[in-house]
């Protein structure tokens, strides 16, 4: 039977579920303090996902917006890292029942951020693909692919525009980005490397539900990215929803129904929140916190980035799932642990905006920061340096910078490699 053989510790031992910006930030603010830090996550490696949709349309390969958890914390004393499924947490004898066993814990923080929301429809579960891991993202890449191995042995025009065509659900950054990555890839890529195919057969649809794209952006990034897809060639639907997807045809709400095999949902996230927690705590898969990330009705247990629901005045229905909110809420929870244990007093979570970018294409983003609102080429650099700040390690950092380069001055992307056990 597995053990986690965690040592015993003189010191409070702080139970951390999950390593994705506010874990990983947490650990990084508790070194060298009188903890013993116990990072527990599904996978042995933090991944950066803002960079996804370029996994998964052939820009990167994964392990190139991946880091082994280990290589993160490897000069971090009384750092404790476990591979182990969180199967449910028991609030009343402070343990955490996982795979490994069973786990006790003196302060317990929840940062399982969160998953794909596919609103009760199967269909779009079974035979679409979310975008929020790194399986998915190798999972598109290769499923699209080999979509187009096959168009190559088709003759019927109508199975050939099936084989090539992508719809994506969400019109937010994911969708935005993973839809402007996908027409450069028709433009510049696809002509190459399949001569026998017109790039024409290719189409990209972009269905958002809201009014605009996205919505979370100021109106003239929102105007400036649909003008951007627009001269692209994706054709982009609003206010439209997807009724249903059954493997072969989209069903829209307007009654237009698109032949793919290609369904991408980035329509909507939900918290992952543990079992074990009380219904009342949890709203949408989100744990309801005060303004100390605390989880309600606990005493010792918080939750922090996507998966916590902090609401206040101007955020009725809760911080946005953004990666800058769970790193801030990382850093002021693990401030905030100290000084529980100092028995000083806390500090309320108090989020600074530091503004909101979005990249369409090559020399085309969006930023807003503040009341400036940028695009084009000064924005996409801006992007670019943006991420590659925030990506972990000096290695990942040069290998992306190294074929982004790369991309830049020869229109080409070297990882369209197809791993057939993923397909």
């Amino acid at each position: 039977m597995l053990q986690s053989n965690i040592p015993d510790s003189p010191y409070p031992r702080v139970v951390i579920v999950g390593a994705g910006f506010a874990g990983i930030n947490l650990v990084k603010t508790l070194h060298n303090k009188p903890f013993q830090v116990v990072l527990l996550d599904r996978n042995n490696f933090h991944t950066f996902q803002p960079l996804l949709y370029q996994v998964a349309t052939a820009g990167l390969e994964p392990s190139s917006i991946a880091f082994p958890i280990r290589g993160i914390f490897r000069r971090k004393n009384k750092f404790i890292y476990r591979l182990a499924e969180v199967e449910d947490v028991s609030p009343d004898t402070h343990t955490l029942n996982t795979s490994i066993g069973p786990i006790r814990y003196d302060y317990l923080v929840i940062a399982t951020g969160s998953v794909s929301n596919f609103f009760g429809n199967k269909n779009f579960e079974t035979y679409g693909s979310g975008m929020k891991s790194l399986y998915e993202a190798v999972g598109i890449r290769n499923y699209g692919l080999k979509n187009i191995e096959q168009a190559l042995l088709l003759k019927d025009r109508a199975a050939q525009e099936k084989a090539l065509t992508i719809v994506i659900a969400g019109g937010g950054p994911t969708g935005v980005e993973l839809a402007g990555a996908l027409a450069e890839f028709r433009k510049t890529i696809f002509p190459q490397d399949y001569p026998e195919l017109s790039a024409d057969l290719m189409h990209i649809y972009l269905i958002e539900g809201a009014p605009r794209l996205l919505a979370n952006m100021s109106e003239q990034a929102s105007a400036q990215t649909h003008k951007f897809l627009a001269e692209m060639g994706v054709k982009i639907y609003l206010q439209t929803l997807v009724k249903d997807y059954d493997g072969e045809v989209v069903y829209l709400g307007n009654g237009e129904q698109i032949p793919t095999q290609s369904f991408i949902w980035s329509a909507g996230v939900k918290g992952n929140a543990l079992p074990g927690l009380r219904e009342e705590q949890i709203k949408g898969g989100r744990i309801e916190v005060d303004t100390f990330n605390l989880v309600k009705g606990c005493s010792n247990v918080y939750a922090i980035g996507d998966v916590a629901l902090m609401t206040d005045n101007d955020h009725p229905k809760g911080y946005p799932m953004l990666a800058q909110v769970a790193i801030q809420q990382g850093k002021n929870l693990g401030a905030n642990l100290v000084r529980r244990q100092n028995k000083e007093p806390l500090r309320p979570f108090s989020y600074r905006d530091k503004g909101t970018m979005a990249t369409i294409g090559r020399n085309k983003a969006v930023t807003d920061i503040g009341k400036l609102h940028l695009h084009g080429f000064i924005a996409w650099v801006m992007w670019g340096v943006v991420h590659l700040m925030f990506l972990m390690g000096f290695r990942n950092k040069l290998v992306v910078f190294i074929n982004w380069m790369y991309s830049y001055f020869t229109y080409d992307k070297g990882t369209r490699i197809l791993l057939k056990r993923h397909i």
